[in-house]
């Protein structure tokens, strides 16, 4: 940047000089050094990049300015080959400084990286750097400084700011047992965090790294102006050679090499890109590259997993029904077959059966999972049952109908039924309740203000819950009792109907289907590996109000590079039209390139403004 401001600076002033010669009336020859030297100091590294490019076998801008102005001295048009080179350099420092801009939301991001940890070792505090800190090593994180690793605390409270990560500004609560990320800010209380990642590995780690790869990559209209330029540019050679022949003017073939240049064309799409996806970054959502951002903009059709995105993921045990047995006993043994499982259903009961439970609860001698019915574990020499109404009719265990009506009953409330059975013979019902998110109904409409047409819901729970929460949140509609598999070939059927799909899920359990998807949505993803590197699009915070700024970014990207495209190639052939009709000459064409090139990456930096409310 330093370079090209000093090389623009140098240039401009020899122009000055040139300039004040002429108007003093000095000798001729002071105007013209002057000129060939500013051209020469503005254009030599123009000529270095076209000659290494060349070397490529690549026909670049630089290549085509470098001939425009080396024709311009050998025809003693020195001014015009002085011009052409200051502007050109001049443009490309602009555009360094206003694309440096694009990038400042992820420069800014990265700059939030912690660097110094303070660990106890040997019972003493030492302040080290913060990638030599070792997992299970305890961290000392006062008030206002950064948290350095990824962990949990053992000791203090406070509130941290995790705007880093999720984007969220406001200070969250944390205590002992919470989870806390590196890069965030502890804001007014004492804490000591047990390590579990450092340095990349964690999840800020991920981010930078997500986010700095993102950039590199390329949206499918970016991929066609390339291609597009590949073949335009030496068109832009021939048809000067052509012109040429017919007119005989020199002026006007170089001229032509000039205006033609695709600058704000090749420019038009990342710069776009860039801006979109720095500004997702900001806000704690994870856009993975240009393509996905340009395709999210498409999306027209929204598919949600029920649990943990349209409710809370909360789940807790809401009644229990026993048939012959304590409830602390079917509580008991609930937990121990539930005790490997990772399920929300399953950690509501473990999380009961804490509270309740006065004998340990430990791992089942067997035990065995049925995706998307429930478990199977041997208890105390018995055979212990828990899952849904689909798993005891696969194993053709009878549900007697006064229990099929209590459970009727209990579904028709919008809660989720677990059979618990012992050998074979039902002991109890277990009802869950997890209730849609406060803000669901709104999120849906705002949905549907950003452009998406349909919203439904896949989902494994059964007809009557299905249902209650579909109209509770005025769904479009909804399907019920999915296995993982049935979810995959409900999008594909909605993709057959002509939908452009997105499905948002945990990034886990989920995972089949995010990826069938046109665009697989994780959400609430802080630290968890998974989900971030499962789908296309990921959202830090666990916040419903994420989804339609997600979705608006990139629709309003999309928007952003198609006045980008067709703004540049309008100006494109309006200046062809003006050289070939000989209004537009070599210095005022190549100021109105370059005036070209700023306008799109300006247009395109409003991006970063870009805000849903």
């Amino acid at each position: 940047m330093k370079k090209k401001l000093k090389i623009v600076t140098i240039s401009g002033f020899l122009i000055g000089v040139g300039w004040l010669s002429n108007l003093l009336n000095f000798n001729p020859l002071i105007f013209d050094t002057a000129m060939v030297a500013a051209a020469v100091v503005a254009g030599y590294q123009v000529a270095i990049s076209a000659y290494n490019t060349l070397k490529m076998k690549v026909i670049s801008i630089n290549l085509l300015v470098t001939i425009a102005a080396v024709g311009a001295v050998i025809i003693g048009e020195y001014w015009e080959a002085a011009a052409v080179t200051f502007l050109f350099a001049f443009g490309s420092y602009l555009e360094s400084r206003t694309v440096g801009k694009a990038r400042d939301a992820i420069r800014d991001l990265m700059d939030l990286a912690p660097n110094l940890a303070t660990v106890i070792r040997e019972g003493e505090e030492k302040e080290i750097a913060a990638e030599e800190v070792e997992v299970e090593e305890v961290v000392i994180v006062r008030p206002g400084e950064k948290i350095p690793v990824d962990g949990r605390v053992v000791k203090g409270k406070s509130e941290v700011n995790q705007a880093a990560i999720t984007g969220e500004s406001v200070p969250v609560r944390k205590e002992i047992g919470d989870e806390v990320f590196s890069g965030t800010i502890n804001k007014n209380g004492y804490l000591e965090i047990k390590t579990e990642k450092v340095g990349d590995d964690t999840t800020f780690g991920k981010i930078i790294e997500l986010v700095e790869e993102a950039q590199e990559e390329k949206a499918p209209t970016q991929k066609l102006m390339e291609r597009f330029s590949k073949y335009y540019t030496p068109g832009i050679i021939l048809l000067s050679i052509i012109s040429y022949f017919f007119s005989g003017s020199v002026r006007l073939s170089l001229t032509l090499l000039v205006i033609g240049c695709p600058g704000a064309l090749v420019i038009s799409t990342p710069i776009s890109i860039v801006a979109g996806i720095g500004n997702g970054a900001k806000n704690g959502i994870l856009i993975k590259g240009g393509e996905y951002l340009e395709k999210s903009g498409e999306i027209d059709m929204l598919a949600f997993d029920k649990t943990g995105t349209l409710s809370k993921g909360e789940a807790e045990v809401d009644q229990l029904i026993t048939y012959d047995k304590s409830e602390a006993e079917v509580l008991r043994l609930a937990a121990i077959a539930e005790f490997n499982s990772e399920h929300h259903l399953a950690r509501a009961i473990k999380k009961k059966a804490e509270k309740t439970v006065k004998t340990e609860i430990k791992s089942p001698v067997a035990f065995e999972t049925h995706t998307g019915k429930g478990v199977t574990a041997q208890i105390d020499g018995k055979e212990i049952m828990i899952g849904n109404s689909r798993l005891f009719k696969e194993q053709g265990i009878e549900i007697k109908p006064e229990i099929e009506e209590q459970k009727n009953r209990l579904e028709e409330e919008g809660k989720t039924v677990v059979i618990v059975a012992e050998n074979d013979q039902i002991i109890a019902l277990i009802s869950i309740a997890d209730r849609p998110r406060e803000n669901a109904y709104q999120i849906v409409e705002k949905l549907k203000q950003v452009g998406i047409k349909k919203v439904v819901m896949l989902t494994g729970d059964n007809e009557r819950i299905a249902e209650s929460v579909a109209n509770e949140l005025n769904l479009d509609g909804y399907r019920a009792e999915l296995l993982p598999e049935d979810k995959v070939k409900a999008v594909e059927e909605y993709q057959k109907e002509g939908y452009k799909v997105a499905m948002v899920g945990d990034g886990i359990n989920d995972t089949p289907s995010l990826v069938t998807a046109d665009i697989g949505i994780a959400m609430g993803a802080a630290g968890t590996d998974a989900a971030i590197d499962t789908a296309d699009i990921t959202l830090m915070a666990d916040n419903l109000n994420k989804l339609p700024y997600a979705i608006g970014l990139s629709k309003a990207a999309n928007r952003n590079i198609k006045q980008n495209v067709v703004f540049a190639v309008l100006v494109v052939f309006a200046l062809l039209a003006g050289v070939l009709g000989q209004k537009v000459f070599l210095a005022s064409g190549m100021l109105v390139h370059e005036l070209s090139v700023l306008i799109v990456i300006f247009n395109a930096m409003r991006l970063l403004r870009y805000d849903a409310a």
